[in-house]
């Protein structure tokens, strides 16, 4: 583990530790916990979009071969 401090506004700092105590965790605790949090939903969204920039392409088939227009793609009762 390594130690780092932080500079807050008291207003924040009276915020977390009251949020850290309802929580039933100290201060270090609960931010440790925080930034962990964090940098796992991190990764997993970059995880999640190498994935999916490594997909090939594909092709759409279009009904009846043609591509709906714009004011088909619009033209929808939630739209309005």
């Amino acid at each position: 583990m390594k130690n780092i401090t932080i500079t807050l506004p008291e207003d924040v700092a009276r915020w977390l530790r009251v949020k850290a105590a309802q929580d039933d965790r100290s201060v270090s605790k609960w931010l440790c916990e925080l930034l962990e949090r964090t940098r796992r939903q991190e990764d997993d969204y970059d995880i999640a979009m190498r994935r999916y920039l490594a997909r090939k392409p594909r092709k759409i088939d279009w009904p009846e071969g043609r591509r709906p227009s714009r004011e088909e793609l619009y033209d929808r009762p939630g739209l309005r």
